[in-house]
């Protein structure tokens, strides 16, 4: 799923997962004579920069598949995104202002309502290689470090080999989501009374856990806007496509993680030493920086369930939405009793 969604008179519903930015970086490129290092000059106080898309330019199947999709948004009813006004109040104006169609930010697009599904409880034993919530209901408050690259695009195997020789000398508790299963990195890991490494877990209620103080994210826009609405600070690792300008929206617009590495030095495989030392750094609770960054996360959580309820500006747009449907199915059950009588 994309971070918008867009839907056309001549087209199928789709959706994107990337932030209002993005898609604003992407517009602004078509038509700006900037340069690469400076700041779009439509996004206000925004750090992000044209090249930021740089990545992408070399590889030119996405470039075709972003220019067909601004091509298609031109000509949409509506514009959606799975972000929150409050979270992009400057690109949701911008966009207003240079698409014929309206804009509307309708997040957290996230599966909060399955957060009251409480967990199955126990008498404090693992009932299950995977029951990791019973783990984590063992352990201090915010002091596990949530750890998930995506689902798809993952780092090279001596990266993987450094991460999980920076998790084992950080110390830290952990739970390591690894869709391809290494022996090799439980090896490397060491000690895993410390922490989980599983296939799959439930995200959401994982970063929700009182016991989760930090996430080891690729910055996809689905798991950012999932950590926004736990309140977890986030320790930034793009890999692809939208995620390095998401990490700069994280760390430098938010201001609610910090950066694992610069996107500009994205080819060169960082140190076990390095991610420690960064690991150490996010799960901090006597650091001045971090407890800021904490009390950030904290703020953006509240502005993401005060957007959701009723009265909130997503609650408000999905309103608006909801009645620009209904008032187009009834134009279109008008046109069609005209036809039939005539």
């Amino acid at each position: 799923m994309y971070g918008c969604n867009y839907t056309t008179t001549t087209e199928q519903h789709r959706m994107i997962s990337i932030p209002g930015t993005f898609l604003s970086t992407i517009i602004q490129a078509e038509k700006s004579e900037q340069r690469l290092d400076q700041c779009i000059s439509d996004l206000a106080s925004s750090t992000v920069t044209l090249s930021d898309l740089k990545p992408l330019i070399h590889n030119k199947r996405t470039v075709k598949h972003i220019l067909t999709a601004v091509s298609s948004i031109r000509n949409a009813q509506c514009l959606l995104f799975t972000t929150m006004y409050e979270l992009e109040t400057s690109v949701i104006h911008s966009l207003r202002s240079a698409l014929p169609c309206p804009v509307l930010p309708i997040g957290p697009c996230v599966a909060y309502m399955t957060l009251e599904e409480q967990h199955p409880k126990s008498n404090g034993e693992l009932t299950g290689p995977g029951d990791c919530f019973t783990w984590l209901d063992s352990q201090p408050v915010n002091s596990v470090l949530y750890i998930s690259l995506g689902s798809f695009l993952s780092v090279s195997t001596s990266q993987l080999d450094e991460i999980a020789l920076g998790l084992a000398a950080s110390e830290v508790r952990f739970l390591w989501i690894l869709r391809e299963q290494s022996p090799r990195v439980r090896e490397l890991v060491g000690d895993t009374n410390r922490g989980m490494i599983l296939a799959w877990c439930d995200q959401l209620k994982v970063l929700c856990h009182p016991s989760v103080g930090g996430f080891l994210t690729h910055c996809g826009m689905n798991s950012t806007l999932e950590a926004v609405f736990a309140g977890v600070p986030m320790l930034a690792l793009p890999l692809f496509f939208d995620q390095p300008i998401d990490s700069r929206l994280i760390v430098a617009e938010w201001k609610i993680g910090l950066e694992l590495r610069d996107w500009t030095d994205k080819d060169r495989v960082i140190e076990s030493k390095e991610i420690a030392r960064a690991i150490k750094r996010l799960m901090a609770s006597d650091e001045a920086e971090m407890e800021a960054i904490r009390r950030r996360a904290l703020e953006w959580k509240e502005v993401s369930v005060r957007a959701a309820k009723t009265g909130g500006s997503s609650y408000n747009n999905l309103s608006s939405l909801m009645e620009m449907v209904c008032s187009s199915q009834c134009t279109e059950l008008d046109q069609q009793r005209s036809k039939t009588s005539a």
